[in-house]
């Protein structure tokens, strides 16, 4: 059943951008299908589009045995902040209004690309300019660091955000076991660089769940990917909600959405009874596991026999907790199963999600997924990290994901609370003496195939 539970949550978490000065990026059709349809009927896999391209600049980074390396005489943060309770504010918007204002802001990310001088500071570039970093990244909803020789290695990338300080946090899904440490004391995670997820596309999300959010992240380059792609993407919800069609941003915004995270299928020839049992199990024996708010439902999808896991209902649209801005806060790009079916997807069966409409628990309509992917991803800057550049992202403002790549590649993040408002912060803290389901999941995720093939459309 632990492994079972492991594989079921696999989710697919300075001058702002002048459109001329970037790349546009066109989709290029591969020749991946679905399975379960018929091959005539099955949708063509599609890479997704991108609204901005920044080069490559070149940029060369430390070994492994370097970058890694952490400031042992710094404190231990591995009893870190457990990450913050999901700040909704999202009743009685004027979703026209909000979109009037979404679609004036300026791009994002801001970048900041550091000088001779610059790196010179070290982190004292940060502690000097931390007022207007942090104002700055209200005003763009995330920041590109492009070229800081500091966050080439652990310890530099921990002095850097130290110096801004952001308070480190767990990971909102730090509990399932499918998080795991680049570096535990230095409260770094690694990202999604698993071989077996190298040609699984990231779709844009907010690292975020209906119960679990963290306020900020730091995401940092080690090492790019060796045979290329691999970018990082990163797009403001803000001009998401701006690009929507306005029929669409009331219908979601009215309807909500719930999101299933897990798939497992039971012989739709067992018994009631014994469904029943199953379905009872998993609610009492594995859910608790995943600090989630979720029901159990039966065949949701349609699939006989089929039993999803499935998030409360919540709205696509969210006051920011600082600025009050609604903005696009969502994960439909990411989750939605009619998208994922038509682009690059790594994703065993059991792991595959799907997004519904929460009124009626139908899925989304493809009309509408396609909407979303189109205005969200005209909006997404598919940066170009190299070693020792960081994406600072306002985790309610802007979404992040991340290119197929090949090769081996080395990113990793770290989360942070509420700094500044301990009421939102909370008192918890990680209990690191009950990490074993944690290192247990982990190590079982090492035992998946390399490459996965969808049976869905």
């Amino acid at each position: 059943m632990m492994r079972i539970a492991a594989l079921a949550t696999v989710v697919g978490g300075a001058s702002a951008f002048a459109p001329s000065q970037l790349v546009r990026r066109t989709a290029a059709a591969s020749s991946l299908h679905s399975t379960l349809e018929r091959e005539e009927t099955a949708p063509t896999r599609v890479a997704p589009d991108a609204g901005w391209e920044p080069e490559w600049e070149g940029r060369t980074g430390l070994s492994p045995d370097e970058f890694m390396k952490s400031d042992m005489d710094s404190e231990d943060l591995s009893g870190m902040w457990e990450c913050p309770l999901t700040r909704w504010d999202s009743e009685g918007i004027d979703v026209e209004k909000a979109q009037a204002e979404g679609a004036k802001q300026p791009h994002c990310p801001l970048e900041m690309k550091a000088s001779d001088a610059d790196n010179a500071m070290g982190a004292e570039y940060f502690s000097k300019n931390k007022e207007q970093i942090r104002a700055d990244l209200l005003k763009y909803g995330a920041i590109w660091f492009r070229g800081f020789d500091l966050m080439k290695s652990v310890s530099g990338n921990r002095e850097m955000h130290e110096a801004l300080g952001l308070d480190p946090c767990l990971d909102p899904l730090h509990s399932s076991g499918l998080r795991k440490f680049a570096s535990e004391r230095d409260a770094l995670y690694e990202e999604v660089n698993k071989p077996s997820l190298r040609q699984h596309y990231i779709g844009l999300h907010n690292e975020s769940t209906a119960k679990r959010t963290a306020a900020y992240a730091a995401f940092v380059c080690f090492q790019r990917a060796t045979e290329g792609g691999g970018r990082f993407l990163v797009a403001d919800g803000a001009a998401i909600l701006g690009e929507l069609s306005p029929e669409l941003a009331k219908k979601l915004y009215e309807r909500k959405i719930r999101i299933s995270v897990s798939n497992l299928d039971i012989p739709p020839s067992f018994p009631g009874p014994i469904k029943e049992g199953i379905k009872g199990l998993v609610d009492v024996a594995v859910a608790p596991k995943f600090d989630m708010d979720l029901e159990m439902i039966y065949e949701a999808d349609g699939k006989p026999g089929r039993l999803q896991a499935v998030e409360t209902a919540e709205s696509p649209i969210n006051r920011h907790p600082v600025t009050g801005m609604p903005v696009w806060f969502s994960n439909i790009h990411n989750h939605a199963r009619k998208l994922r079916d038509r682009r690059p997807c790594g994703v065993p069966e059991v792991g595959m999600t799907e997004v519904f409409y929460a009124d009626t628990m139908e899925p989304l309509s493809l009309e509408d997924c396609n909407e979303v992917k189109r205005a969200s991803e005209k909006h997404i800057t598919a940066l170009s990290m190299e070693p020792g550049d960081v994406l600072l992202v306002d985790n309610y403002r802007a979404l992040h994901g991340r290119d197929v790549f090949d090769g081996d590649r080395f990113h990793a993040v770290t989360w942070f609370t509420w700094d500044q408002e301990e009421a939102w912060r909370g008192d918890e803290r990680r209990i690191v003496e009950k990490n074993a389901w944690n290192q247990a999941i982990n190590g079982m995720m090492d035992w998946l195939p390399k490459d996965f093939e969808s049976d869905q459309s």
